[in-house]
């Protein structure tokens, strides 16, 4: 191993304690808590710890927790891109021409459709729910639709409905769900 991937085990053991250490400030204070600390950590690539903390010791779902989580997944999941893009696991040359293929396999533009249809539809349920005083759909649903690939649908429902635009964990939760998608895309373009 180099130094690289020492640097990797480090900062992520590092963020892994940082987590275990934010779970207890949320529980035991009112506002102290080091979710910028946390966050810079995960942006340096320390995002396999907490995530790891999030399996191992904070698996319930609520509003206060949903942003981090998004953003740890997200980045997470950019970041395992990068380390196999750095380790050469990519294409000679790369190819930028997604829409080719798209129309290679149909398939995968169908499923992108139907879901993106289907994730408009559940946002504009929860509206409908949401001013009807009616049971509301599961925030975990519907951002769970939207890293299926039915992002681009949710953040349509978001702001053609006004739906959902004053949560940072869908107006800023979405949109790295988005960027998070095109760096898959980018990879699976590339894999090697």
């Amino acid at each position: 191993m180099g130094s690289f991937e020492y640097y990797l085990i480090g900062i992520n053991v590092l963020g892994f304690i940082l987590y275990l250490i934010n779970m207890w400030l949320y529980d035991h204070t009112a506002e102290s808590n080091v979710d910028k600390l946390l966050t810079i950590v995960s942006l340096l690539g320390g995002s396999a710890g907490p995530l790891l903390a999030i399996l191992l010791f904070d698996r319930k779902s609520v509003k206060q927790n949903m942003m981090s989580r998004v953003f740890v997944v997200c980045v997470f999941i950019i970041q395992v891109v990068l380390f196999l893009m750095y380790k050469g696991h990519h294409a000679e040359v790369l190819n930028f021409e997604a829409w080719k293929v798209f129309t290679e396999h149909k398939y995968v533009l169908i499923y992108l459709g139907i879901i993106n249809v289907v994730t408009f539809i559940v946002f504009a349920i929860d509206k409908l729910n949401a001013i009807g005083h009616r049971t509301r759909i599961r925030i975990v649903t519907l951002l769970g639709l939207a890293f299926m690939g039915g992002s681009l649908g949710g953040l349509l429902a978001m702001y053609l409905l006004h739906h959902k635009t004053k949560k940072d964990y869908f107006t800023v939760g979405i949109p790295l769900i988005m960027l998070m998608q095109v760096v898959v895309v980018f990879y699976v373009l590339n894999m090697g």
